[in-house]
């Protein structure tokens, strides 16, 4: 059995209702199981648990916060008695959501009591796409009328928006769906990002890559819209043609683990396989290391701009340049760098900034 748990979340009037009736529609005649976790925040402000009922805000999101978790566990346990390959657990908002709403403060005191830590709150999902509410580009759609939980005005959803953004920004599979079309065009969208994470047919990722100038780390830091994540890459021995490793991300003293599996279909598509590893499995896969490679070190900014996603990877044998990338849903399609990163060239197609090759001669250069 294949159990995906996605976040489908996004600012006031983005159109998740919709999104998640495509889901079902879509996905289900695919061959999975489709299961959605309900929103949270609306279960409980409609029975009368509310920022504004409770003691504090705080108390509220912690309460908030703690059911997500216990429901996510029994969607999760349910799944595993089902007769199905592939099953998709959709949560309507994602535990990390309620950063958007407290203070940063606020939100320490939270993980706290919750006995948990921000990676692992943010980082249990396997994706989450992020639909831009309809304040920011397409204003004359939006309302609160659909949705009695729903109290912001335009301006104020907007704001919101970006701060959910924010929260999420750091996650591996990360993607932002903007109002740049018709809302037909949008759904269909979020549907081909859904079906190129889950691999239908096939999970392709669409990848470029950039040389950059060192780039300036206190401004990356000052932005709300940036995470940095530290990352040990480990190259195992692999059958020829496929590429496998294993990888620590996290900060702070928190890390998950992951093993990929990469297949090249072309120069700049490969079929892409990843999976989440507890620690054990992680530490027991570091024996295959491939030692004709070293261990590649790294601190990755994660980069929410222009709603695209970008990763910005500053290595320690480099202090006058470092690597920037970006997926795409299209090979066309555009990428705007902010006016802070000075592109020196393109190296999609050049082997040398590869980390299978850094891994090989971590000293390289032009």
């Amino acid at each position: 059995m294949d159990i995906t748990k996605i976040v489908i979340t996004g600012g006031p009037c983005a159109g998740k209702s919709t999104a998640l009736s495509w889901i079902q529609d879509v996905f289900s005649q695919m061959g999975y199981a489709v299961l959605f976790v309900p929103e949270t925040a609306t279960e409980l402000i409609t029975a009368g648990i509310a920022p504004w009922t409770c003691g504090s805000t705080e108390v509220y999101q912690l309460c908030q916060t703690r059911l997500q978790i216990e429901k996510e566990k029994v969607f999760v346990q349910a799944a595993q008695t089902m007769r199905a390959d592939k099953v998709l657990i959709v949560c309507d908002r994602g535990t990390i959501d309620s950063k958007a709403y407290m203070t940063e403060s606020e939100f320490a005191r939270t993980l706290e009591a919750l006995g948990t830590n921000e990676i692992e709150l943010r980082d249990h999902y396997d994706a989450v796409f992020h639909l831009v509410t309809a304040a920011k580009g397409a204003q004359e759609y939006y309302t609160t009328a659909n949705n009695a939980a729903r109290t912001e005005t335009a301006q104020e959803a907007a704001v919101l928006d970006d701060k959910l953004i924010a929260a999420w920004t750091g996650h591996p599979h990360l993607r932002v769906i903007d109002n740049s079309t018709s809302f037909e065009l949008k759904m269909k969208r979020l549907i081909a990002e859904i079906s190129s994470f889950l691999g239908e047919p096939e999970p392709f990722e669409i990848e470029r890559k950039f040389l950059i100038e060192y780039p300036d780390i206190a401004w990356l830091q000052s932005l709300p819209n940036c995470r940095r994540i530290e990352i040990i890459q480990t190259y195992l021995i692999a059958p020829q043609g496929d590429e496998v490793r294993v990888r620590q991300r996290g900060s702070d003293g928190h890390y998950v683990y992951f093993q990929t599996i990469k297949r090249r279909v072309s120069d700049i598509k490969r079929v892409e396989i990843e999976r989440r590893l507890p620690q054990n499995e992680y530490l027991r896969l570091l024996m295959d290391a491939d030692t004709t490679r070293r261990q590649i070190r790294k601190d990755r900014y994660c980069l929410t701009y222009g709603n695209q996603y970008f990763e910005i990877d500053v290595y320690p044998f480099w202090t006058d340049k470092a690597i920037a990338e970006i997926e795409l849903s299209s090979e066309d399609e555009e990428i705007h760098f902010p006016e802070q990163i000075k592109v020196i060239k393109e190296v999609t197609d050049d082997d040398a900034y590869k980390n299978a090759s850094l891994a090989k001669n971590p000293a390289v250069s032009e």
